[in-house]
Order: C-alpha cells, then structure tokens, then sequence
C-alpha cells in the first residue's frame, strides 16, 4: 500500500497554515526523514521554499516525539510540575522518524517567500 501523508505547512511571518495532501511515489522521499529534517518546498508545490518537519501523528492521533528514536510506539513517563509538586503520567508516542503508520506531518517554511 503506497503511503499516504497530510502535510500541515506553517508560514511563521503571515501566522497561517495550508494542508496539502500527499499520496503514492510523490510522498515516498519523505519516508525515513526525522524531526527537525529539512527538505525542498516543491514536495508540496512550493518551489523555492525550504521546509522543516517538526512534528506529525498518526491516523488514531498519537503524537511523535523527538526524544523517541525510530518509528516505533513507545510508552514513556512525562514529569509534569505543578503548584503541589511534581506529577508523573505514562504516555503513549511515536518515534521521531516518518513511517508509513504516521499520517499528518506538520512543517514550518524556513526560508524563502510563500
């Protein structure tokens, strides 16, 4: 099954995001990139444009982390501190590399104009 992706693609200076929708040979370069990768705009029809992935999920919304290394489901422990102390909690997250299971990807324009 070819792969799949919804790309989130903010613009830092106008505030704004697009969604572009990415399937089959056209979404395959982005399979085995990380968080923080940096790849052309013209991925997403936005030629001389850099982007950078920062995050995504998958289809039942379990976010990727970048402490996470691969593209496996992991559970980890979040401290969280509040007024009383400090609270700990397991949570359910991806790897921080793409995979087919990942569905959104959000990237940020680093450079160039939109």
């Amino acid at each position: 099954m070819p792969p799949e992706f919804k790309l989130c693609i903010s613009d830092p200076k106008s505030g704004k995001t697009e969604s572009v929708k990415l399937e089959g040979s056209n979404a395959v370069p982005l399979l085995g990139l990380k968080i923080g990768s940096i790849v052309d705009g013209s991925l997403a029809g936005k030629p001389g444009v850099k982007l950078m992935i920062t995050g995504g999920s998958d289809r039942s919304g379990i976010p990727m982390v970048p402490s996470v290394q691969g593209g496996v489901k992991k559970e980890i422990w979040v401290k969280r501190k509040t007024v009383v102390g400090e609270t700990r909690r397991k949570m359910l997250v991806r790897g921080n590399q793409i995979s087919e299971e990942i569905y959104q990807i959000n990237m940020k324009i680093i450079t160039g104009d939109a």
